[in-house]
């Protein structure tokens, strides 16, 4: 049985954001604009896209 994944966009910028978010774009794998990663649909990543909303677009992969 797949895991049910999720696809992440990183639409915003990290430009003048705090630390942190900038990390947290960095540990979802995303570092530049327009870049998409399909990631597992897990608590811890679901916590670290709520803490940067403003800065990615997310679709339901699968």
């Amino acid at each position: 049985m797949a895991s049910k994944t999720v696809r992440i966009t990183q639409v915003g910028s990290p430009i003048r954001r705090k630390a942190d978010q900038r990390q947290t774009l960095r540990g979802l794998g995303l570092n530049k604009m327009h870049k998409t990663r399909e990631l597992e649909d897990t608590p811890a990543v679901r916590g670290m896209i709520a803490k940067v909303k403003h800065l990615v677009r997310v679709d339901d992969a699968g």
